[in-house]
Order: structure tokens, then C-alpha cells, then sequence
């Protein structure tokens, strides 16, 4: 399941618009990272270390079986074709992020699309609000507390925040005044550094070193 895509673009859509508040280019962008990152999660995709053959940094793809998640396979392909720079990968996978994760939440039942517009010759525009806002509630309370009352973060919501630190996202998600960015954006930076990720859990030792790599190629 791609819960680190999912949870960002439902947070993205949770406005009065239902239509993400980010720039098509950091939209793009994040949810391609978010994508290596639920990869990450599955331990599917690791960054090289120092000293392997592989430049460190660069993502790596590991043996498993093909992810029942639709939404996270083209980025596992693209992985599986040789080793990758952050930036190179989210670049490439970044051209159908945003429709895969759309299609994964509307075939799952999670979002209704409605049409605003109907041209035959260019995009269509779209509103994409929520069925049921129980996930988005849940996702957005664990956000601000972890943001605002340094409560510990579950490994999503800190690679969410670590996202969203990414590519300056934070005001597409919470009303903030200069205070609150700044605030923001000292907690996000320290979530970043993965310090949150329990040592002994394979997985989110996986996804902090890969949010690590990850986050400075979106900034």
C-alpha cells in the first residue's frame, strides 16, 4: 500500500477546493519521492553506503516480490533498471506520479472525481474530494502534533513532513503565519535527519536513510 503517496495527496486535496494547492512542477515532484519513499518502506529500494560499488546517495533496488500496490510499480521499475541518483529518479518518475496515486485513491474508493471543465484539446480541471474524511482527520491530527506538540511521529506522517519540507509545501496543508513557518520548518528539518525511526525496525531504518537522501533532491 502506498500509505506515504495516499496520506500527502489526501492532505493536498483536504481544502475547500478538493484540488491540491501546490504548483503542478512540486506537486509532480513530491509524489514522485513520496513514491521511493512507500518503496522505501517496503524495503524495495535502499540508498548506497559508503563504500559499496554503487556511488553512495544513489537508490538501489532490492529483491521482493512484484508489490500489490498498482500505484508504486512504475517507480519500481524504473528502480529495478540499475542504480540512481535521487534526482534522476524523481525526475523520471515524477511525469505519471500524480495520476497513479489519483487512480489509486479513486479505484479504492477514497476520492470522488468531479469535472469542472471538458476540452478535447488540453487537460481537463478537476475537483477530487473525499468519500469519507475519517483517513485525511486522522493524518492531518498526527501531522500537527508531531509539528506543533513534538509528539513522536509515526514513520509515515515524519516521511510525509519530511516531504512536504521538501518542496516548501507546508502552506498548501496548514494556515500559517511567519512564526508558525518558522516553527514548521525547524521541526520538519530535525524529522528529516530520521532521528524518529525505531533502530531495531528494518523497515523505518530503511525509509529514514532514504528520506535523508531524498529530501535535500527536492529542496
Amino acid at each position: 500500500m502506498a500509505r506515504i503517496a495516499e496520506d500527502l495527496l489526501l492532505l493536498l486535496l483536504d481544502n475547500a477546493e478538493a484540488q491540491p494547492r501546490l504548483d503542478r512542477s512540486r506537486l509532480q515532484r513530491v509524489l514522485a519521492a513520496a513514491l521511493v519513499c512507500d518503496l522505501a518502506f517496503q524495503c524495495r529500494v535502499r540508498p548506497a553506503l559508503p563504500g559499496e560499488a554503487v556511488t553512495a546517495g544513489h537508490l538501489v533496488a532490492l529483491a521482493g516480490p512484484v508489490p500489490t500496490d498498482p500505484a508504486v510499480r512504475p517507480a519500481l521499475a524504473l528502480l529495478q533498471e540499475g542504480p540512481i541518483s535521487p534526482a534522476s529518479a524523481i525526475a523520471r518518475i515524477r511525469r505519471h506520479a500524480e495520476d497513479d496515486v489519483l487512480d489509486q485513491l479513486l479505484r479504492t474508493g477514497q476520492i470522488h472525481q468531479i469535472s469542472l471543465t471538458a476540452h478535447r484539446l488540453r487537460r481537463n480541471h478537476y475537483r477530487w474530494p473525499a468519500k469519507n474524511r475519517g483517513r485525511v482527520a486522522v493524518a492531518r491530527a498526527e501531522l500537527l502534533g508531531a509539528l506543533f506538540e513534538h509528539r513522536h511521529p509515526s514513520p509515515v506522517t515524519a516521511a510525509v513532513i519530511g516531504l512536504l519540507y521538501g518542496v516548501d509545501g507546508f502552506n498548501a496543508v496548514v494556515t500559517l503565519n511567519d512564526a508558525g513557518v518558522q516553527a514548521i520548518a525547524d521541526r520538519a528539518a530535525e524529522l528529516s535527519e530520521g532521528r524518529w525511526s525505531d533502530r531495531s525496525d528494518t523497515a523505518e531504518v530503511n525509509l529514514a536513510l532514504t528520506l535523508a537522501e531524498i529530501v535535500p533532491a527536492l529542496r
